[in-house]
């Protein structure tokens, strides 16, 4: 289970410090837990300070008892925490295959490396020794770094946006991968999303705005109460209009 005991962050800008994060405070140990909001409101911030890659300027993370707040992102990773980035990181040099490897702590086969890519919509003989560099479209890098989390299977796997840059057919399978991931590796899918067909598959949805936590329920609960806001159309657009 991740706990955050009363998470703040702030930056300084050219105009002075900026408060991102407001005192926040929630629990996770859902299957599929879904984090939306008005873009701006500090989501992406919130997934960042989760995984290691900036630290609270106030409070606590505890991750099954244990506080990791001042554990580096490689040391989460130890302790069972991926990260998918939405803008996934080029590496030169580097196969598809090594990445995937590498992702997954221990040797693998060209088979199983093959599976993982499968999952998530690509022809594996098409991608396998392929370089992670820019001969690959945003599309298909999303995709083969939802394949390393795959691989990795750990206990709490964060998601920033996965749809970002994916084409339709992907989006469609997303939700399945998502499904299966959960049936094969157990622990908690953390989702930072717009779209309403990935909140409809979360057990539970937090709202964050102007750095706040505003709502924080069920599907049942929380999702009627955003369409109705968004008057039915895609939550992405309507999404900025949580206060």
């Amino acid at each position: 289970m991740l706990e955050l005991q009363n998470i703040s962050f702030s930056a300084e800008t050219e105009n002075g410090t900026k408060e991102i994060l407001k005192d926040i405070s929630l629990k996770v140990d859902e299957r599929f837990v879904a984090i939306t909001g008005p873009n701006g409101g500090g989501k992406s911030t919130l997934a960042k300070v989760i995984a290691g890659l900036i630290t609270p300027t106030e409070g606590r993370i505890i991750l099954d008892g244990d506080d990791i707040t001042d554990l580096s992102i490689t040391e989460r990773a130890r302790r069972g925490v991926s990260f998918a980035f939405q803008q996934p990181v080029r590496f030169k040099g580097i196969t598809v295959q090594d990445l995937i490897t590498i992702a997954a702590g221990r040797k693998i086969g060209v088979s199983e490396a093959c599976e993982y890519l499968s999952e998530v919509g690509l022809c594996a003989r098409d991608y396998i020794n392929r370089e992670v560099n820019a001969s690959l479209s945003g599309g298909e890098l999303k995709r083969i770094e939802i394949a390393t989390v795959l691989a990795r299977g750990t206990k709490l796997s964060v998601f920033d946006e996965p749809e970002a840059g994916i084409d339709l057919w992907s989006f469609n399978n997303l939700i399945k991968v998502f499904e299966n991931m959960h049936e094969k590796k157990g622990g908690s899918i953390l989702i930072i999303s717009h779209q309403e067909r990935i909140l409809n598959i979360a057990d539970k949805i937090i709202v964050i705005a102007g750095g706040h936590l505003k709502q924080i329920g069920t599907k049942e609960e929380i999702l009627p109460e955003l369409l109705s806001a968004s008057g039915g159309i895609a939550c992405r657009t309507l999404s900025e209009k949580v206060v």
